[in-house]
């Protein structure tokens, strides 16, 4: 178990899997994230369909034209839904519950990547999560969010650059635009 500031610096996003399948612990572990995550009113309106078929796998990546391609060679892939008529904050809820499943991911070594699919299009200017409700029988309550891929990391990530960190972006009591650069030199 890494400490959560290692965990954070390494977690980036991977696109390049190998073969090698997750054992049915990691996968357990990984929903478990999802259902421990916090929703507003503790109304959790959040559902998650997982996948491990191949075939459905490659009809997953071809959810958008791009950015969605690496869930063809992910061992599992979560689609992330949220039920819109139990929340209004659904997307925030959702998109917690994603991270916390990525985040365990990286914790037990695993690599993982975000596939953003509401407002998204397919390559035929069709609705992505009106593709992937089509794809897995979704009813119309639920709301696609994303789907995120995981499996075994073909190679290492390098962890986040920290010197890349853009601290002009924290404001202190409130909020100021940075001093613009003189071009006086």
């Amino acid at each position: 178990m890494k400490d959560f500031a290692s965990l954070i610096k390494n977690r980036r996003s991977t696109r390049k899997f190998t073969s090698q399948l997750l054992s049915p612990d990691q996968v357990a572990a990984i929903l478990k994230a999802g259902l421990m995550a916090p929703a507003s009113k503790r109304k959790n309106p959040w559902q998650f369909v997982v996948i491990e078929d191949k075939e459905m796998l490659g009809k997953l990546s071809r959810c958008k034209p791009h950015g969605a391609a690496f869930l063809e060679g992910c061992a599992l892939a979560v689609v992330v839904l949220a039920n819109v008529m139990e929340s209004d904050v659904w997307i925030e809820d959702a998109s917690i519950a994603s991270i916390f499943m990525q985040l365990q991911a990286e914790d037990l070594g695993l690599g993982s990547c975000w596939c953003q699919i509401r407002n998204r299009q397919t390559e035929q200017d069709e609705d992505a999560a009106q593709y992937i409700r089509g794809l897995l029988d979704i009813p119309y309550q639920l709301e696609v969010l994303s789907v995120i891929g995981f499996g075994y990391k073909e190679s290492p990530n390098k962890p986040f650059d920290e010197s890349r960190l853009q601290w002009e972006k924290i404001h202190l009591g409130k909020f100021s635009w940075p001093e613009p650069k003189s071009s006086e030199g």
